[in-house]
């Protein structure tokens, strides 16, 4: 693997959970627009897929942020790849959801929600930071921080508790690394997108119907939750209009601190983060048949 010394590779960006979904359609977008991108996947297949068909300067690791050596390994792959460059960005987009009650979802699926989406996305920040511009041997403009949040971020939906607690984690880190990581000039930034159409939603469809839920006093709301929150996966915004998003995030002079691609955004996100929250509980639970039982 060689120097990005030529000036097309100037600009090099780390995307993790990039075998489906936004990752996938990410690392494609930025490879084909010049940059060298470092794409972590989840195995060779997924890598082979990756690379399939693609323009640009790709170049998938097989990268699970909930390891450390994965980690390491990644860091010392780019770091030798950059010679004495910086990484120009880090996309933390690797993530999981699965669907289910918070009184009687599984702890190993809440904990494992935390596990990839907190603190996998802490662990490869932490392992980034040195590349992005922590360390004084390396050349050419600090690095940016995008975190790939949600709505759930700022909206806690019914039965989605753990993947929204995450995102709500999320957007509390990107703050903070905003604030502390100043002292270096490196930049964090949030992306929180509405509906998108990636396999996110059906993994969790599949994971609920094998589920514990089948007989539990949830059963028919969670079915009204599953078609509507499925049918907007299945119909919300193309992974690649997320891409461009992320994209100028990492190249806009002076980006904002926060994005949201939302589909319908005045009525998925700018009314509902503003009404109060015994509104918002009394539109969530006539949507999905959360009354009380008599």
């Amino acid at each position: 693997m060689t120097e990005l010394s030529s000036p097309a590779l100037a600009r090099s960006v780390l995307i993790t959970g990039a075998s489906t979904g936004i990752g996938f359609a990410a690392a494609r977008h930025f490879a084909s627009n010049g940059w060298a991108v470092f794409a972590g996947v989840r195995s060779a297949k997924d890598s082979a897929a990756l690379v399939d068909g693609a323009a640009g300067d790709l170049r998938p690791l097989i990268l699970d942020v909930t390891k450390d050596e994965d980690v390491r390994a990644a860091a010392g792959v780019i770091a030798a790849a950059l010679g004495n460059r910086r990484l120009t960005g880090l996309v933390n987009n690797a993530g999981i959801a699965k669907m289910g009650p918070l009184a009687l979802q599984p702890m190993k699926d809440f904990e494992a929600h935390f596990a990839v989406n907190v603190f996998g996305m802490l662990r490869m920040t932490q392992a980034a930071v040195p590349l992005l511009g922590a360390d004084p041997a390396r050349v050419g403009p600090p690095g940016r921080i995008v975190t790939i949040t949600s709505v759930g971020g700022r909206i806690a939906a019914p039965f989605l508790g753990a993947y929204t607690a995450t995102k709500h984690a999320n957007e509390a880190m990107t703050d903070t690394l905003r604030r502390e990581l100043s002292i270096y000039g490196i930049d964090a930034i949030a992306v929180g997108p509405g509906s998108v159409r990636t396999p996110i939603w059906d993994k969790a469809e599949k994971d609920n119907s094998e589920g514990p839920y089948a007989k539990s006093d949830w059963a028919e709301p969670l079915k009204a939750f599953e078609r509507i929150m499925l049918g907007g996966g299945r119909t919300g915004l193309p992974p690649e209009e997320i891409a461009r998003v992320i994209e100028r995030a990492l190249s806009d002079p002076k980006p904002k601190a926060r994005y949201a691609p939302v589909p319908q955004k005045l009525t998925n996100f700018t009314i509902p983060t503003r009404l109060p929250k015994r509104v918002l509980d009394g539109i969530f639970i006539s949507r999905f048949g959360l009354k009380k039982k008599t």
